[in-house]
Formats: structure tokens, sequence, C-alpha cells
């Protein structure tokens, strides 16, 4: 069985704080918010309990790993 973590917005933006990614509140909410097609930035959703945006954790630091990536590759960089 899986062991999921489920965090606020606060407490995501926390977490990455912890790993050196510093975002401000606003920050953090816009990457929440959902564009004008429904698609939020990061893949936050809304708990169907307390109705606040929650994120997984390890979803959370994924999508940071992706984007490394990424940039990684679009450098045609080796690492």
């Amino acid at each position: 069985m899986h062991d999921y973590t489920y965090l606020t917005l606060d407490e995501a933006r926390d977490a990455l704080a912890e790993i050196g990614v510093e975002l401000n509140d606003r920050q953090i909410r816009r990457a929440a918010e959902k564009d004008p097609f429904g698609r939020r930035k990061l893949p936050f959703f809304v708990d169907p309990v307390d109705g606040r945006l929650k994120i997984e954790k390890a979803t959370l630091f994924r999508s940071w790993q992706a984007a490394q990536k990424e940039a990684v590759q679009a450098c045609k960089l080796e690492i």
C-alpha cells in the first residue's frame, strides 16, 4: 500500500522551499488557479471533504523533476 501525503497550498509552498524553490503566496496560488481551459499549472485538486485545494507531495516533486528534465533536454546537455 502507498503512503500518500496530501498538501494544502501553504504546505506545498513550504515543501518546495525545503528543496530550494522559494515561491511567494501569490505564485503558488497562480500555479493552482485554472486557466480558461480548466487546466492548472500544477495538479492541485479540490479535497471532497474540506473543499480546499490539495496536491499529493510526490506528484508535486515529480512535476519539478519533469520540468528540470525538459529544460536539460532543451539545452541538449547530458547529465
